[in-house]
């Protein structure tokens, strides 16, 4: 918890970390706000037709915990992935607690993946158990013959051969269940993250990762909780940003989240959610803050009640944050981190800490630097890598079975992430560019390689190659150059085909939106792919 502090200066002297011997997330998210006040309110969920539903910490926490009981009773044991393939909903934040109560690892996919994508993650955790809906339960159909680690499917809307109905676990009374006696360090969930080389990596991430995100969530939502807060994102849960960004912090600190249905991204709809939930806090990644650019004086149409935005997942830049601050009548502070270390450098514009067109400056409990190759911190207004010190709460624990690429994220006692930046004589933190090939695409971060991988497999396909290509309002697309085996004619249908086998196949949101075809890719001697030169080309052309 942060000190209440009129100055950053302050802050930052004063702030020491409290990590308790014993820790569980499911337990502090649920259970500690049900014994105190088992009638508060810590979920609600905005229907379309102004059904608005309810969930209190009581009956999170009875819920939660019948749900551990339940998967224990299916076999599911202490150490095991069990993945969660569900959009914002109260089944979601009652797995998430089940699955950490019973010291197993939650695994949150994102219902968009394509079977591909959902298979390699699958088959790489290991995930012994899977809860998700209709929709993705017609996905995993197609692989669980190919997925022999999946014993367990849990199902909230559906009914099918060899599954157990969520209802059925979470509504049975569980009275003498135990929590699992975890520590900090013990695995609690873990997110995969795309790189530019090989396939997605699994950011496994200890029960302390919680911890470690509130001086920070509370550093740039003006102390939060204060009367009256309640939070909403239009961000999916089962990405690092909706989940520990707003989901699991708000929890934990007695804040209500307002969770919403599974859609489009609709400017109107989400104002009217803001409006109708009287939603105090928000995080709204910078895509969305530039679709809601659409609806002119958003506040003569709409009751707004905001006391914080935070914004994260891609750079903000100085002309999105004038609109949007000006939109919502507050402050937008930006922030950054990345799924092995989130919320190391904020804003916090009630403290002064805000200048637009950075990321702001480190968060109270957070050592963060620019750094060179070896691991020099670099003098002010030197462009170098964004660094963060080690030990600390919120840095992963290491790459799901990958102790190579583990070893590779640090230079000494730095994290390095990929992403290039500099420190003004301020302390303010700006974003440069990457030192990497991953693509940014609406909040984002996207893998070139398992774009590629797909591609390949198309049988017109040769050769593929995709890059970012800047974006106004995604910040980049996804461009692929692909070269066809001969034989095969270019034109707009297979262009149309390709972009739905990739959509189809690995995910909606890394589909080519622009493809070009070309007689051949410019490659090192070695076989591999120059992107830097794709990348210009593609900036270019405007």
């Amino acid at each position: 918890m942060l000190p209440i502090s009129d100055t950053y200066d302050n802050l930052r002297r004063d702030f020491r970390w409290q990590i308790p011997e014993k820790f569980n997330i499911g337990v502090a998210v649920s259970d500690d706000w049900a014994a105190r006040e088992p009638g508060r309110i810590c979920l609600q969920h905005f229907s379309p037709d102004g059904a608005h539903l309810s969930l209190t910490y009581g009956a999170f926490a009875a819920q939660s915990s019948a749900f551990a009981q339940g998967l224990l009773q299916q076999g599911v044991k202490r150490g095991d992935r069990v993945a969660i393939l569900l959009p914002q909903s109260f089944e979601t934040a009652i797995s998430h607690a089940g699955i950490y109560k019973l010291g197993a690892i939650a695994l949150p996919l994102a219902l968009l993946f394509g079977v591909e994508a959902l298979e390699y993650r699958l088959r790489d955790a290991g995930a012994s158990a899977i809860v998700t809906n209709r929709f993705g339960y017609e996905k995993i159909a197609e692989i669980r013959s190919r997925l022999p680690d999946l014993k367990v499917g849990v199902l909230v809307d559906h009914r099918a051969p060899e599954t157990v109905d969520f209802a059925a676990l979470a509504q049975t009374p569980a009275p003498n269940f135990a929590p699992a006696d975890t520590t900090p360090d013990d695995p609690a969930m873990m997110i995969y993250t795309s790189g530019t080389t090989g396939p997605p990596k699994g950011a496994l991430h200890g029960h302390r990762v919680l911890l470690g995100h509130i001086p920070g969530f509370q550093f740039h939502h003006a102390f939060l909780p204060q009367p009256g807060d309640r939070m909403w994102t239009p961000a999916d849960w089962a990405w690092a940003g909706g989940l520990l960004n707003a989901l699991l912090p708000s929890l934990l600190l007695g804040v209500p989240v307002v969770s919403s249905p599974g859609q489009k991204f609709d400017p109107h709809m989400a104002f009217r959610i803001l409006e109708e939930m009287d939603v105090r806090n928000a995080f709204i990644p910078p895509t969305a803050l530039r679709l809601m650019k659409s609806v002119d004086n958003p506040r003569s149409l709409y009751r707004l009640n905001l006391r914080t935005i935070g914004s994260a997942g891609e750079s903000l830049g100085r002309e999105t944050w004038e609109q949007a601050s000006e939109a919502f009548g507050v402050p937008v502070n930006e922030f950054y981190g990345q799924t092995e270390c989130n919320i190391v450098l904020s804003s916090a514009a009630n403290l002064g800490v805000l200048k637009p067109g950075s990321m702001g400056k480190a968060a109270p409990g957070h050592d963060v630097a620019i750094i060179d190759g070896e691991g020099r911190a670099l003098p002010v207004g030197t462009v170098g890598q964004v660094a963060v010190r080690r030990p600390d709460p919120v840095m992963f624990l290491g790459y799901w079975n990958n102790e190579a690429a583990t070893a590779a994220k640090f230079i000494g006692d730095w994290m390095t992430t990929g992403d290039q930046g500099v420190q003004d004589e301020e302390g303010y933190v700006t974003f440069f560019g990457r030192d990497d090939d991953v693509i940014t695409s609406s909040g984002y971060r996207i893998g070139p390689g398992e774009i590629e991988d797909c591609l390949a497999g198309h049988p017109a396909v040769q050769l593929a190659a995709a890059i970012g290509k800047p974006d106004p309002v995604r910040t980049e697309i996804v461009k692929a150059y692909i070269v066809l085996k001969p034989g095969c004619e270019a034109g707009p249908g297979l262009e149309a085909e390709i972009r739905n086998w990739v959509k189809t196949r690995l995910s909606m949101h890394e589909y080519p939106r622009e493809i070009e075809f070309l007689d051949s890719l410019p490659l090192t001697t070695s076989g591999k792919v120059i992107r830097r030169i794709l990348r210009d080309r593609a900036a270019a052309e405007g």
